[in-house]
């Protein structure tokens, strides 16, 4: 008998920890509050009969020193920006997916794919894409808007609504000297914070929600806006203009990763699997008010969606598009001149 049981004991530990015993059925997300809409979670979990538990993140730089500092382990799933992720990646606090779990993989278009944060695509699933661009009143504005360095003109005193963000806000001086989102030479930096200063005489109001309101109410008639917001005022106001910058695009693709020590790996599979498939892929698109990633979703997106110009901008011009990228110890500088240009 002793035998025995030392026999069944051995084979109880070679055996997979999964087939002992199966994981929790929750999954644990780690993002802005509202990414995923409450009716593809709660379908999800209908299904699956796997919870869904939402921590919400506040900003990207609080999600990076809370991951970095503590390694992720309380998490099954971080939705955020790309150069965040490349941030954990390159810190290998990431573990790479498992494709045989996400059947729904082919469906992603390849166009999102093979991106500089995720070379081999071995770590991220995109989920969004946007792109920032401007957006006018044509009634209010007296001249053509084509680009970022109109954003300088002295008719728009303190009549231009933007983003709360350094990297961009500086990106866009950084384009209109024909120099790169992604600068990292401190003397080019230099000249661009003197260039981005006088911006600041523009300037009605910063923020995501706080410009979209400005804009669509009228107290800006230009605005510098991420996706969402953009087609939230075109909803608003199909008379007003959209202008895709001759400078050059900006461009950023929102996506999952599974931390290292994430608890529940499977369950973080299975509704990435989930996300991937063509009609919930096509919902998200739409209830987010961003870029679909998805090429099988094709097929479920509205007609309204299709029109918007925000959301379907022409491959030709998102060619040459930039991603904002992880520039290191660099970034502490743009964060200087940001501080700087907003405290004048």
């Amino acid at each position: 008998m002793k035998k025995w049981i030392a026999m069944v004991m051995c084979l109880l530990l070679a055996l997979p920890l999964g087939a002992v015993a199966e994981e929790e059925k929750v999954v644990n997300i780690l993002s802005w509050v509202g990414y995923i809409d409450d009716i593809t979670l709660a379908a999800f979990e209908q299904e699956t009969g796997i919870k869904v538990v939402w921590s919400p993140m506040d900003s990207i730089d609080n999600m990076l020193l809370k991951v970095t500092q503590g390694g992720g382990a309380e998490y099954d799933l971080i939705l955020s920006s790309d150069y965040s992720l490349d941030i954990l990646r390159k810190a290998g606090l990431l573990q790479k997916l498992d494709k045989e779990k996400l059947t729904n993989y082919d469906n992603l278009n390849p166009r999102f794919l093979s991106q500089t944060y995720d070379p081999d695509n071995e770590y991220v699933i995109p989920y969004v894409a946007g792109s920032p661009l401007i957006i006018y009143d044509p009634q209010k504005v007296p001249f053509e808007i084509t680009g970022y360095a109109d954003l300088w003109n002295e008719a728009l005193v303190d009549s231009v609504a933007v983003m709360d963000n350094s990297r961009i806000i500086c990106g866009i001086a950084l384009k209109t000297m024909g120099k790169s989102f992604n600068e990292t030479d401190p003397e080019v930096l230099a000249q661009m914070q003197e260039v981005l200063m006088p911006l600041y005489q523009n300037i009605r109001t910063f923020g995501d929600i706080e410009s979209y309101t400005a804009v669509t109410t009228g107290e800006a008639s230009v605005g510098f806006l991420f996706t969402s917001h953009l087609y939230m005022v075109q909803m608003d106001h199909p008379e007003f203009k959209v202008v895709y910058p001759k400078e050059g695009l900006g461009y950023g693709i929102d996506g999952f990763v599974i931390p290292q020590g994430a608890a529940h790996p499977d369950n973080a599979h299975t509704l990435l699997n989930y996300l991937m498939r063509p009609e919930v892929a096509a919902h998200n698109a739409e209830t987010q008010y961003y870029m679909n990633v998805n090429s099988a979703a094709a097929d479920y997106l509205s007609a309204i969606y299709l029109d918007s110009e925000v959301l379907n901008i022409p491959a030709e011009t998102l060619e040459d598009a930039e991603f904002i990228e992880d520039v290191g110890e660099t970034t502490d500088l743009y964060n200087q001149i940001y501080t700087a240009f907003k405290n004048q």
